[in-house]
């Protein structure tokens, strides 16, 4: 058995509480499959940051790159550091240093009693979003001038470069392409009409890359259109790929069409290197410690890494056990049940 190691970041608040729960999935699955998991804790977030400033060390970063297959990471922020600085650090760091230019988020509807949307089903809500994750307008570049005057002036540049579209384009088809016809058709969303520039290179590259694709349908949308798609049919969507800034906003709207964001994980991912897996709510800090957090999340995405490290078949099991633990409603407060944060995690433990 070759075996895997994973970094393990707690984070903050009740990303703590998740992670650990998320822990005793891995760690039964291991056991019941003899995967060889074996796993490093890292002492990073808000509690390091206060203790003696350390954010994301340059070591601990090279030790990520060659020694471990993934990270899986618990939620950061903590009021204690209003700035975030560390959070930032932490995830954006990892983010542009290691590379991982695919956010990968799946919009799955496990149980239709949590759609906000009338009358879909599970079948209706079952798409993917491809964001890129390491270019746009969350590179930082710009700057302000005459700051705090009334003639302050705030500049913010997105960046598009062509490797980088590129590489998350064909990504995206790539995966499209290795999906069931009739349910692989591959959607890209900008807003060319209003950003001529940046956005023509993404309208140039899907239509050069999707050439090499014949077998996958491809449309365009721009971006207003898609979130008005995503409510009125959500049935249209098989796999969609848009830029980081878009991305980040239609995801979180996928997240409540699927039941909410206590609902939603995701990887950070680049094919073929060390890739990094967070369940996407925040650290809560007003219930951190009262064991009431929802463990859901972070399940599905420790199944999301477990498939990207070459078990689907163990993702598709974590899947389905999160599912039967909705349709029974053995969850926690904040999908109407009534059980604690460990009492949600046992009751998918029982149906695995």
């Amino acid at each position: 058995m070759v075996g895997h190691r994973i970094a393990v970041i707690p984070g903050d608040g009740i990303g703590t509480e998740v992670i650990e729960q998320g822990m005793r999935v891995l760690k039964h699955l291991d056991q019941a499959n003899d995967l060889s998991l074996t796993f490093e804790v890292f002492d990073l977030g808000a509690d390091r940051y206060l203790r003696d400033g350390t954010t994301l060390p340059d070591d601990v970063l090279e030790r990520f790159k060659k020694e471990f297959d993934a990270i899986y990471l618990g939620a950061l922020g903590d009021p204690r550091v209003p700035s975030n600085v560390h959070a930032k650090d932490i995830l954006l760091g990892s983010r542009f240093k290691l590379d991982l230019y695919i956010n990968f988020r799946p919009v799955r509807l496990l149980d239709e009693r949590y759609c906000p949307l009338k009358d879909k089903k599970p079948q209706d809500v079952d798409f993917v979003v491809f964001r890129e994750n390491t270019e746009g307008l969350y590179t930082g570049i710009g700057g302000q001038f005459k700051r705090d005057t009334p003639d302050e002036v705030a500049l913010e540049t997105e960046m598009n470069t062509r490797k980088g579209v590129e590489r998350i384009i064909r990504a995206a088809f790539e995966y499209a392409n290795r999906r069931p016809q009739g349910h692989n058709s591959l959607c890209m969303s900008d807003k060319a009409n209003a950003m001529r520039h940046g956005h023509d290179l993404w309208q140039r590259v899907f239509k050069e890359v999707g050439r090499e694709y014949p077998n996958v349908p491809q449309f365009h949308l721009y971006v207003d259109v898609l979130c008005m798609e995503m409510v009125r049919a959500p049935e249209r969507f098989d796999v969609i790929v848009t830029n980081n800034l878009f991305g980040d906003i239609v995801t979180d709207l996928g997240a409540q069409i699927q039941g909410g964001i206590g609902l939603a994980g995701s990887g950070n991912i680049h094919p073929g290197k060390v890739s990094l897996f967070e369940p996407v709510h925040g650290s809560a800090p007003d219930i951190a410690g009262k064991g009431i957090a929802n463990p859901l999340a972070s399940i599905l995405t420790a199944g999301m890494m477990l498939e990207t490290l070459g078990y689907p078949e163990l993702e598709a099991q974590v899947r389905g056990a999160v599912a039967g633990a909705l349709h029974e409603n053995r969850v926690t407060r904040e999908l109407g049940g009534t059980l604690s944060t460990r009492e949600a995690t046992d009751a998918v433990l029982e149906q695995l």
